[in-house]
């Protein structure tokens, strides 16, 4: 770890505007009157006696006993330790009890059931990522493509004796994972150390400790070298909202309330067993704000997700009528919180400019991605939890029960653009009786695998950057579960190596196409055509950029002609490659102008044997003639661009984008369609050149 060289700042620490306490508290290899050693600092205000204690000692807590310095920390220096040696602060209440604490500012602990401390230096590790690091700033978020794949680094993979991964194995093996699927990040459940594994890591205790279930901070430290230089974020889960109540951790931690509020009616989360942090404590914020700035400074992480932000902001969370304190002016707003979340931010942005600040907040708190200097918290993207809720209620319903709630796939809309949202198929949602996703979708086992890619699609076209937990594109059946891994056995199955093969296509697709990202923040990028055909389940929008048009059919069976008519003006119609992508519970085909690459049977799986009986009708998709650069005039309506005469209109044929009309519809052919739920129609202008494929390929 790089020293500054400069005096520790006692008054910043105090007054709760330091990001390194890091750097002096804990335990730093030093050298003092000729000898090796290791110097400890702790900050416990109300502690009768403190000392250093561990196996160097044999846990005798009289052996170095630790002196108050002058800025009011406990101090010690014990010669000739090593790296790896365990220890703990032994401190004395004011009662006379003594309590065997681990280092809150520890880099290294042991591994459960062990809580001790570990020595270890951070100093010395070659980093690899600085082509990464830079090119990032060229990257603005408001203009990128953003694909989280989440990640709980315990149940992803194992070994066969079910032993962990390393964080050397992880790194190889989830980069190769991670970027032939198309994902270009990746979301880490908390890995600050933590000791009740059933916790997913919610409950820390070290918090400048990456935790050693999986090896040592440096092999963290390759793992992100690693991703980094396969060009892949790494975003950490990160919890400043409570701290789990085991006794070797934070909790009481001098004797008395000290990391946490001493007021009872704020110090509990009762329903999470848990101690909420003080944030009005100069202390405490610097202890979160150096422990925040450590990750992104010391282990080149590009983002947080912060956990639990609704429970920080309020007071009253959680709590009954009469358990809750009032803030100043008489109301629910923890003001403390929202005073650190912005200098969080703040302190964040200035260690980082191009950070990934994600706050996990399920409430309509406003302007939580705004600057702080405008009212705001200051983060830059919030996770969506009104559409995770309303989509995981409406994929779970009949596809004939869907025209009744058709509000769950149009409300998200009312409010896409008052925050910079990310849309979260999260750990959250395919645990505890919720289902995994494909257990959420209703039918036989290739409807549900249908369900899982028609989903996918609509979430890579609504606007919003994108997460989805792992295991998805395994076509998982079973619930995640923490104690095991992914089902990887179920890739012996043909449907569910077609299910991944979709995931790799689809991921490729949006990461290439600029209008699915390009404007995610603005009315701009989004108008909609058809919003409110509840009784065909049909959703059509543009997304724009270089004019992107996404029909969405979430009904049961298609039994009349659906068509949506995209308009163009002369002017557009000159830039037009038409491209057009099907993709249904069992279609995905391509079209490139008037050169139709049909009928395929779809790479992806399809479910026409033996379910004759499911067809209500047919559906088709038609390519048009490539328009001609010398357009002068628009086609007539009920012709195509070479006068051959159209199916009958659907209502929605004369929806107008701008001027000059460009029709389009289609036939998909019987055996080719069987069951529908969902069909997406994605219309891109590009220049010739710069696409040209075919399909499959």
């Amino acid at each position: 770890m790089k020293q500054t060289g400069r005096r520790f700042d006692a008054a910043a620490f105090y007054g709760g505007t330091n990001s390194e306490a890091y750097r002096y508290l804990g335990a730093h290899r030093t050298r003092r009157s000729g000898k090796d050693g290791y110097v400890f600092r702790t900050w416990a205000p109300n502690a009768a006696h403190v000392s250093v204690v561990g196996d160097f000692c044999g846990w005798n807590g009289y052996a170095h006993p630790m002196e108050k310095n002058a800025d009011g920390f406990w101090e010690c220096f014990v010669p000739s330790l090593k790296r790896y040696d365990t220890y703990k602060f032994a401190v004395t209440a004011q009662s006379g009890e003594t309590v065997l604490k681990a280092d809150p500012y520890a880099f290294h602990a042991e591994t459960r059931p062990g809580t001790a401390s570990k020595l270890y230096d951070l100093g010395g590790y070659r980093w690899g990522d600085d082509e990464w690091r830079a090119s990032r700033a060229k990257a603005p978020l408001d203009h990128s493509p953003l694909n989280i794949y989440e990640v709980h680094l315990g149940s992803w993979r194992r070994h066969e004796n079910g032993d962990f991964y390393d964080y050397r194995t992880l790194a190889r093996e989830l980069a190769d994972h991670v970027l032939d699927l198309g994902y270009n990040c990746v979301e880490l459940m908390p890995v600050t150390e933590y000791p009740l594994d059933d916790s997913w890591g919610y409950q820390c205790t070290g918090y400048f400790a990456a935790t050693s279930r999986y090896g040592t901070p440096r092999d963290f430290m390759y793992f992100v070298d690693h991703l980094h230089q396969k060009g892949i974020s790494v975003i950490l889960d990160w919890v400043p909202s409570h701290f789990c109540k085991d006794a070797h951790g934070l909790i009481d931690f001098d004797g008395t309330p000290c990391y946490e509020y001493a007021d009872p009616n704020k110090r509990e989360h009762e329903g999470w067993g848990t101690r909420v942090f003080d944030y009005g404590r100069g202390e405490v914020k610097s202890f979160l704000l150096s422990s925040a700035a450590f990750w992104l400074r010391e282990f080149h992480v590009d983002g947080l997700r912060v956990d639990a932000v609704a429970s920080m902001l309020y007071l009253d969370y959680g709590r009954e009528n009469g358990r809750w304190t009032p803030n100043i002016n008489g109301g629910h707003e923890n003001l403390e919180a929202i005073d650190f979340l912005r200098a969080l931010n703040e302190t964040a942005f200035s260690v980082d400019p191009n950070a990934l600040m994600v706050a996990e907040e399920s409430t309509a708190w406003p302007l939580v991605t705004r600057p702080a200097k405008d009212g705001g918290l200051g983060f830059n993207l919030k996770w969506n939890m009104g559409w995770m809720n309303d989509m995981c209620h409406y994929l779970k319903l009949d596809p004939w029960f869907r025209q009744f709630h058709h509000k769950d796939i149009t409300f998200s809309l009312m409010y896409a653009f008052s925050e910079n949202f990310v849309l979260p198929i999260s750990h959250d949602e395919v645990v505890h009786m919720k289902g995994s996703l494909r257990g959420k979708m209703p039918g036989d086992d290739w409807q549900q695998l249908a369900g899982v890619r028609a989903f996918t699609a609509y979430l890579l076209a609504h606007p919003g950057k994108k997460l989805t937990f792992m295991g998805a594109e395994l076509g998982q059946w079973h619930e995640w579960d923490f104690a095991s891994q992914l089902d990887w056995y179920l890739l012996e199955n043909k449907e569910n190596q077609q299910t991944q093969r979709f995931f790799k296509d689809i991921n490729r697709f949006y990461l290439s196409q600029s209008p699915l990202w390009d404007i995610d923040f603005s009315w701009e990028g989004f108008e909609w055509l058809v919003a409110d055909d509840n009784h065909n389940n049909v959703v059509v929008f543009v997304r724009r950029d270089l004019g992107f048009l996404l029909s969405e059919h979430s009904s049961p069976f298609l039994d009349r002609w659906f068509r949506a008519g995209a308009v163009w003006s002369a002017r557009t119609v000159e830039q037009i490659d038409l491209a057009l992508r099907v993709v249904a519970q069992d279609v995905f085909q391509v079209f490139l102008g008037h050169e139709a690459l049909w009928p395929h049977p779809s790479p992806y799986g399809h479910g026409q044997a033996g379910r004759e009986d499911q067809v209500h009708g047919e559906v088709g998709v038609h390519a048009q003639p490539e328009p001609q650069s010398d357009v002068s005039s628009p086609a007539h309506d009920g012709e195509d661009a070479g006068g051959e005469a159209l199916p009958p209109a659907h209502p929605h044929e004369h929806l107008r984008l701008d001027g000059g009309q460009f029709p389009v519809d289609g036939h998909l052919q019987r055996h080719d369609v069987c069951f529908l739920s969902w069909i997406a129609l994605c219309f891109i202008r590009r220049r010739r050149a710069s696409w040209r494929r075919s399909w499959p390929p």
